[in-house]
């Protein structure tokens, strides 16, 4: 027999809507979670700082946008509709000339600033919105 107290809510996940919420650069906030990963929106502009997750992978995927991932020994440009893996342990630092709109895929708890002590530039973890 099924509880119907609490009936299952089904409704797609509109990037646009959720991107409008907010308007603070650098400050990923959660809008799914599949398994242990979080799914995150985030907006960014300008120079990030160097940093590396040891443990785990990176997604970016570009909405809106032209994001640059600097490496030590080159970059990766990537459009709308782009996406890139930064391995982990490898270092990066994400750039932005203009606003860029983007989704972070990531283990649940990584912080924006990876193995870097926390800076200013370091965000606030797993906020929904």
């Amino acid at each position: 027999m099924s509880d119907n107290s609490n009936p299952v809510k089904y409704q797609a996940i509109n990037f646009a809507d959720k991107l409008s919420l907010f308007s603070e650069q650098w400050a990923p906030k959660v809008i799914a979670q599949m398994n242990d990963y979080q799914i995150k929106i985030v907006k960014i502009q300008g120079d990030f700082s160097w940093h590396q997750h040891a443990q785990t992978d990176e997604t970016f995927i570009v909405l809106q946008g032209l994001l640059r991932l600097d490496f030590r020994d080159g970059s990766v440009q990537l459009a709308a509709g782009e996406m890139y893996v930064v391995p982990k342990g490898v270092e990066h630092k994400p750039f932005a000339a203009a606003e860029v709109k983007m989704l972070l895929i990531e283990p649940q708890g990584v912080l924006n600033t990876g193995d870097l002590e926390l800076s200013e530039l370091t965000a606030i973890n797993d906020v929904w919105i």
